[in-house]
């Protein structure tokens, strides 16, 4: 069975770390004048410069190999044409036919799912629109003002994100809210202040049964109904819910009419392009929401028909692969320099590390080497007088991705020059470095490797493209380290525990856990 760390090409490359260790990235711009433009690439209103990375044609060469080897290019098919590569759930993963602007088939056991998939974009569309225009009243006669998404995980961190990024796109007469926490203080903050005549809640839960989620729904119900004066209106109009059960959400109350489907072969952290993306719609509007897919789109075509040595996604797949395999790196800095991506480094994290944070291949044996990164970081210019000293100076081998958008803030164009220009020195700076005397104090060795990503506009088709880049970057990485990105059982055992916990003896847990627990309770 397939291990990439037991192929000729994993010891080459091992061997090229060791030969270019004491290698100086700004020499690779002294041997070849061109690498720039060599090494950078752009589609889909997206400009990739990766020449600031302690890659070598030859190092680049074999990472390419290391790609052909592995079984990349069949499961990037098998993941398109709808095959169940989530081999330990039996699911297809389908996230790329959500956003299928194309409209071509794609089978899952032989039954095409786009008519299903364009059936639930015409629900999202004709509610949206609904919403926006004012046309949907609550119980009382008034249109809707405010919007509450209740989800957690990917029902949460995907919408919030791309509607904090695409805020200049919102509608001007609605406000939207976001709570995900079980913490009593994120939903009670939230309504203290709403009319329940003008609010509309979204219950954003694939199984309508995880406990926050439930938690937090069931509190915005009782205040709904105490705020109306009573226990017995109709919810109808102000409460909707995305899941795939669909018998919970209609004991909850909810209409069945108002229940948003999407399905199994949907992961959360993948699941923006589905009617998770309920508020995305209700927020730029549906003609917005389309042109996120069709940016995503683009993106799936490019990364499904270029040369690996043209395929951005597999590219920095590689580079990464690079950094955390040959050269050590445990971490991946997301360095957005624009405020309205302030949230794109928490929605990398899951992404990210409940995709690849796995210690078994896909047939159940132990890894001896290493896989996803801690993937964390903040906007830049906050950054710079914060953490950036650790990475200039410290002991840490952390690399950077810089993301920004060229055309920004035109009424006033100063402030964008100060931040792209400040992106740009950085970057030069953890290359270059400062004063070569190591025993200075102002001493930065430089040698500090990046990955630049232009954004020709903050834009919905633009925001989409980025996103599905490093849906799909993510994906290679766990193709070549044979395991499997879309399963999360980490993630199940602790959900098992917190629900088990209520139930069972004091005793019934270690010391440490029975003792916080018999505190817990004594409070209750």
């Amino acid at each position: 069975m397939y291990s990439p760390a037991t192929s000729d090409i994993w010891s080459k490359l091992q061997q090229l770390a060791e030969h270019t260790q004491s290698d100086q990235i700004l020499d690779y711009f002294a041997k070849n004048p061109d690498r720039f433009n060599e090494m950078s690439l752009k589609v889909a209103g997206l400009f990739v410069d990766f020449s600031k990375n302690k890659i070598t044609d030859e190092v680049l060469a074999e990472l390419m190999a290391l790609a052909a080897q592995s079984p990349l290019a069949e499961k990037i098919q098998q993941m398109l044409s709808g095959e169940r590569i989530n081999t330990s759930e039996d699911r297809p993963v389908l996230h790329t036919a959500l956003r299928n602007r194309s409209n071509k088939p794609v089978l899952v056991d032989g039954v095409d799912v786009m008519p299903g998939i364009n059936a639930a974009l015409k629900h999202i569309q004709s509610f949206s629109d609904n919403i926006r225009s004012g046309n949907w009243l609550g119980y009382s006669g008034k249109p809707i003002r405010n919007i509450i998404n209740i989800g957690i995980g990917g029902s949460d961190l995907g919408p919030n994100m791309v509607c904090r990024a695409l805020l200049e796109f919102q509608h001007p007469k609605l406000k939207f809210y976001f709570v995900s926490n079980v913490d009593s203080s994120h939903i009670q903050k939230t309504l203290k202040n709403l009319n329940p005549e003008e609010t509309l809640f979204i219950i954003s839960s694939k199984t309508f049964s995880t406990q926050e989620t439930q938690l937090n729904a069931h509190t915005s119900k009782k205040w709904f109904l105490e705020s109306c004066h009573s226990p017995d209106q109709d919810i109808s109009q102000h409460f909707v819910a995305v899941s795939t059960n669909i018998e919970a959400a209609i004991d909850f109350g909810i209409a069945s009419e108002n229940i948003f489907e999407f399905w199994d072969w949907v992961g959360g952290r993948y699941s923006l392009w589905s009617s998770i993306g309920l508020p995305i719609a209700m927020s730029i509007g549906f003609a917005g929401f389309v042109k996120l897919l069709e940016g995503a789109h683009e993106i799936d075509q490019h990364f499904a028909t270029a040369p690996f040595s043209k395929n951005i996604p597999v590219i920095l797949a590689l580079i990464g692969i690079w950094h955390i395999n040959f050269q050590g790196a445990d971490t991946q800095a997301v360095i957005p320099y624009d405020q309205a991506l302030h949230q794109f480094p928490a929605f990398l994290q899951q992404l990210d590390m409940e995709s690849n944070g796995k210690s078994v291949d896909i047939a159940g044996r132990s890894l001896d080497y290493a896989t996803g990164p801690i993937v964390w970081g903040q906007t830049g210019s906050n950054g710079q007088h914060a953490f950036f000293q650790l990475l200039h100076q410290g002991t840490r081998f952390v690399p950077i991705d810089f993301i920004a958008c060229l055309n920004r803030d035109t009424e006033t164009p100063e402030h964008n020059v100060a931040l792209l220009t400040n992106m740009l020195a950085q970057a030069e700076a953890f290359m270059v470095g400062s004063n070569k005397d190591a025993q200075n104090h102002s001493y930065c060795p430089g040698n500090k490797p990046s990955n630049t990503l232009l954004i020709d506009d903050l834009t919905p088709k633009n925001i989409g493209a980025l996103i599905a880049l490093y849906e799909h970057k993510v994906f290679v990485q766990g193709v070549i380290w044979n395991i499997n990105s879309f399963d999360q059982w980490g993630v199940q055992l602790g959900k098992k525990l917190a629900a088990d916990m209520t139930a069972t003896e004091i005793t019934a847990h270690d010391p440490s856990t029975s003792g916080l627990l018999a505190m817990v309770r004594a409070k209750l």
